[in-house]
């Protein structure tokens, strides 16, 4: 963990530019630092994105868009460390958007949830893969 999950609505962006978008937020989280050691092991990052083709935002009007953030982080971290995290992603994602933002409707937001290992399965050999 962390992975990172964005659904976006269909009219807001190429994949090509998504894709670069999910790269920039991979290298953000890896980035994470408390006290001067790495927040997130880099072998569980994971940014995806789901493009909508199917969705109603607000009343309807063909170019709102959005984009919705899920970050799942394992439970233990301090409320600083994931407020630091969350701010460092949306302001990320509200740069990228800020040109769709201004000329049409847009809703962006970013929710963290933790949860606790008991209850998930992992078979994982990037951590080890990435070590040497």
């Amino acid at each position: 963990m962390p992975h990172l999950t964005l659904e976006y609505s269909a009219n807001l962006a190429d994949p090509q530019r998504l894709g670069e978008l999910c790269k920039e937020l991979a290298q953000c989280l890896d980035a994470q630092r408390e006290n001067g050691e790495r927040v997130y092991p880099l072998g569980g990052i994971r940014v995806r994105a789901l493009r909508c083709e199917l969705y109603c935002i607000a009343d309807g009007r063909p170019d709102a868009a959005f984009l919705h953030a899920n970050l799942k982080i394992g439970a233990g971290r301090q409320e600083a460390v994931k407020k630091a995290t969350g701010d460092a992603l949306f302001a990320l994602i509200k740069q990228r958007f800020a040109e769709e933002f201004e000329r049409q409707g847009l809703a962006l937001s970013l929710e963290i949830n933790e949860f606790s290992e008991a209850g998930t399965w992992k078979h994982n050999n990037l951590h080890a893969r990435l070590k040497g």
